[in-house]
């Protein structure tokens, strides 16, 4: 049998070399194996639909280790001070990466020269929050209940909190828009997230394909007045962790692929997979760093 690279596969089949790896580790391609970091594939492997059952990693359990320890300089350290300023970060927050590491390590602002908005910094407490409460019930089933929990806590405090058509921790009462496309009607919340939900929970296996599709769904669906982006890319990390899959953080650099492959998903989603492959490889090796098996 003759065995070729990533590589030579992609261009064989015309899909991107990222594509190939996930195939490999979701153990979609029959007989592939590594040899360190290399994945030697059969030249005639086919696609299985049905990845193999994955082992439950380690991550999960070093969180909640280090979560409970407080322990600084670890994955969990390093988890919530980049996925909070990151995914803030893309919905207009202010503060810096540094000023979001000082805030998780001292519960406090620090020393500014500049004005800072109050908000930023309750909405950045309330994310790490949000992010423990995640590593908590990793292993939860998703419910719409779960789901407005997380909103509660991400916007508790904030001025939207103060207004009462706003309503933190529920699902929206006014119509509102996505980067200038329209989401669901406020009426249809309720009926189109539990048919997600209902089709998302119905899957045994949950690939990182299914992960991605629900997070458009719910992208799509907008069902909360804001805070829809930060609280869709909590539970995306949620449900990676419950399912074995390696979790990631969409940073700066990614940002406007990400968004570009929410938009095009239904007809191309080789832009949103490809983008979070990216960024899968990027916490992969951080794992890598903290020698963490994955």
């Amino acid at each position: 049998m003759k065995f070729i690279s990533v590589s030579e596969y992609a261009s064989l089949h015309g899909i991107s070399d990222r594509t190939v790896r996930n195939y490999c580790s979701q153990g979609k391609l029959e007989g592939a194996f590594l040899t360190g970091k290399t994945w030697n594939i059969p030249e005639d492997a086919l696609v299985c639909k049905k990845a193999k059952t994955k082992k439950e990693m380690p991550l999960l359990k070093i969180l909640r280790e280090q979560k409970s320890m407080r322990m600084k300089g670890g994955i969990y350290h390093r988890t919530q001070v980049d996925l909070t300023y990151n995914s803030n970060h893309m919905e207009g927050s202010q503060l810096t990466h540094e000023q979001t590491r000082y805030i998780f390590e001292t519960n406090t602002i620090g020393i500014t020269d500049e004005s800072v908005r109050v908000d930023d910094i309750v909405e950045t407490v309330n994310h790490f929050r949000c992010i423990d409460n995640i590593i908590d019930h990793a292993t939860d089933k998703l419910t719409e209940a779960y789901i407005k929990e997380l909103h509660g806590i991400l916007k508790s405090g904030t001025q939207d909190s103060q207004k009462d058509w706003f309503r933190v921790g529920d699902y929206k009462m006014l119509p509102n828009e996505v980067g200038g496309m329209e989401t669901c009607e406020p009426e249809l919340v309720h009926k189109r997230m539990s048919t997600m939900l209902r089709d998302y929970n119905s899957k045994k296996d949950k690939t990182f394909d299914d992960v991605l599709d629900l997070h458009h769904e719910f992208e799509a669906i907008h069902p909360f007045q804001d805070g829809n982006g930060r609280v869709g890319r909590l539970v995306m990390f949620k449900e990676c962790l419950a399912n074995g899959i390696v979790p990631f953080i969409i940073t700066e650099d990614l940002r406007r692929f990400y968004y570009q492959g929410l938009r095009q998903w239904n007809n191309i989603q080789e832009y949103l997979r490809d983008t979070c492959l990216t960024a899968q490889d990027n916490y992969k090796s951080l794992l890598d760093y903290f020698r963490i098996e994955y």
